[in-house]
């Protein structure tokens, strides 16, 4: 393993805790702010909850955009990121920011799970807050971003998304078995072939945004211009965008601050829904 981990992000962001504290500051002034129903069970499982923020005019038919958090699955959860239904709900969609249980407690295997599970609660109870399920997108940083691409695999029984934004993501899951998570997340060589969104095979049908900060190290630069190429010979409407002066923090605190390019990526992925 080289001296200075590229996944170790935490090395590679100068301010990495004053942008935590920006984000956990902001999350607690969304939920003060908006409508919200907290804590929503989308399962019977450790950490199956999600918090619903809607916009300040509610009507029938809205759009749907869910959020996964990152942290490279162990950290963090959907109170830290709350701040992002600001910009989604200024578009007019509900904001469905998704918790799920961290490893190690849990395995890979049992997060995904519970993704799907929530994607399926979606699907099933959205109409009776107001929303439209056929108008479903999403999005994800880090560890959610790689989450996010389970959601439209090619699989008949996923319920469709009609578009996507993944920031930061991690799609090859090889290189963290020799990275400084190695013992913390142990991903076994089963999980590298089951959960490596690089090896699946996608729904035509989404448009795909593929994100990654031009500050970010190698690895994520490698990894999104790889998942894009995968996706366009799989027929996807998809394309690599580098966010101009943002690492893998600042880009993700973006998503939440308008006026910026994180934020105004997202909107576009909402109104392609």
């Amino acid at each position: 393993m080289p001296e200075t981990d590229p996944f170790r992000t935490r090395d590679h962001v100068a301010n990495f805790d004053s942008i935590v504290e920006e984000m956990v500051s902001r999350s607690a002034a969304t939920r003060a702010a908006l409508e919200m129903v907290a804590d929503v069970r989308y399962g019977e499982g450790q950490g199956e909850t999600l918090d619903l923020f809607l916009p300040p005019r509610p009507a029938a038919g809205m759009p749907v955009h869910i959020f996964i958090h990152g942290g490279y699955w162990r950290m963090f959860s959907k109170d830290d990121y709350s701040y992002v239904a600001r910009t989604v709900t200024e578009a007019g969609a509900i904001a469905v920011i998704v918790d799920y249980a961290l490893m190690p407690t849990v395995t890979m295997r049992t997060i995904v799970e519970q993704i799907l599970r929530m994607r399926a609660w979606t699907e099933s109870n959205i109409k009776q807050f107001g929303g439209d399920p056929r108008l479903t997108s999403v999005s994800g940083h880090s560890a959610g971003a790689h989450l996010a691409a389970f959601l439209f695999r090619g699989d008949a029984a996923l319920p469709q998304i009609r578009s996507a934004f993944l920031l930061g993501g991690i799609y090859d899951l090889k290189p963290l078995q020799t990275s400084f998570l190695r013992k913390e997340i142990e991903i076994t060589d089963d999980d590298v072939v089951a959960f490596s969104p690089i090896s699946f095979t996608y729904d035509p049908s989404p448009k795909i945004t593929i994100v990654v900060g031009d500050r970010e190290t190698a690895p994520f630069h490698q990894q999104a211009e790889a998942f894009t190429a995968l996706l366009v010979e799989q027929r996807l409407q998809a394309a690599k965008i580098a966010l101009p002066e943002s690492d893998h923090m600042s880009s993700v605190r973006d998503l939440g601050l308008p006026g910026t390019a994180a934020s105004r990526l997202l909107l576009q992925t909402i109104s392609k829904s």
